[in-house]
């Protein structure tokens, strides 16, 4: 069974156009709105996949209500807020390009911030197989909400998957105790502080990141694949490719797909790239369903050569 944590979660509403023009009234092909939040997507993914989990989120307002709606029989805990769930908006073009308008969301208070930790206390008691974590934070929430994640997981044993950017991931990643930290490439340069043009580059961050604690990173390339570090072993795997509709969300997808089963480092990535690759072929925050996933057209390569260029691969 896997916990999933969103501090912020939203109501992503997706408008399909030919192509975005500033200053232009423009037609709209599609829209849909569905839950969202990365937390929420991972568990939409794999229950989507019958894998047990269970979200626990804040909401709040109408856009609470409308969230809670679109989450449909996701099972979860909702803990009310005084504030509005926000309300994002991203354009797709018809060339895969995707604009995100991302609200703030609401600010908690320091009493409502406990609240959403006295939940996730209370569902790591009943012993789940993994804690994800992820998302932005909201307005009044502390930088180290995630380094607090990380020691109640600790506490119950449970291991923790990290996905988060800017402070909130570099606060946790130096504190240590993540089992799976999952950045994209940007953040992996932002928390190291430098460019990371080639595999080896991105391999020596990730093993910086190592070596403040953490036990693996998986990171997400976007087109380019996935690589996977741990204390031991490299390996890299892109998908197959595929028609771009939407990136929003594939990175969830990806993680959920990692965490989806028990199985080797190499067969983690392999369903990560598959269902990332999946997601990406899809409309909005839409999630993977089993038939989506081409497992066997992803094959993970062992210790890859460091001097890859990244935008080569």
């Amino acid at each position: 069974m896997i916990l999933t944590l969103t501090p912020n979660p939203s109501v992503d509403h997706t408008l399909e156009v030919d192509s975005l023009v500033r200053g232009e009234v423009l037609r709209v092909h599609a829209t849909r709105a569905q839950a969202g939040g990365k937390g929420v997507n991972v568990s939409r993914a794999l229950l989507g996949a019958g894998v047990p989990t269970r979200a626990v989120l804040p909401v709040g307002g109408g856009g609470g209500a409308e969230l809670t709606s679109l989450l449909g029989d996701l099972p979860r805990v909702a803990v009310p807020i005084d504030g509005e769930t926000r309300g994002n908006v991203t354009v797709t073009e018809a060339d895969g390009t995707t604009t995100k308008l991302n609200a703030a969301g609401p600010a908690l208070s320091a009493e409502e911030v406990e609240a959403l930790l006295a939940a996730l206390d209370d569902e790591l008691s009943r012993s789940p197989d993994w804690v994800v974590a992820s998302g932005s934070l909201p307005a009044g929430v502390p930088d180290d909400l995630y380094v607090r994640v990380a020691r109640l997981a600790a506490s119950y044993g449970v291991p923790l998957a990290l996905d988060t950017s800017g402070a909130p991931l570099a606060a946790a990643a130096a504190a240590g105790s993540i089992a799976l930290l999952k950045p994209n490439h940007e953040e992996l340069s932002a928390l190291v502080d430098r460019a990371l043009p080639t595999v080896g580059t991105v391999t020596e961050a990730a093993r910086e990141v190592l070596s403040w604690g953490n036990e693996a990173v998986l990171v997400t390339l976007g087109s380019h694949g996935a690589l996977l570090v741990t204390g031991q072993d490299v390996f890299w795997a892109r998908g197959p490719r595929v028609r771009t509709r939407s990136t929003v969300g594939a990175g969830d997808s990806a993680l959920a797909g990692f965490l989806s089963r028990e199985d080797t480092p190499q067969e983690r990535l392999r369903q990560a790239v598959a269902w990332g690759t999946a997601a990406v072929a899809l409309p909005g925050t839409t999630v993977p369903q089993p038939d989506d996933v081409a497992t066997d057209s992803v094959s993970p390569v062992t210790e890859p050569d460091p001097l890859w260029r990244i935008e080569k691969l």
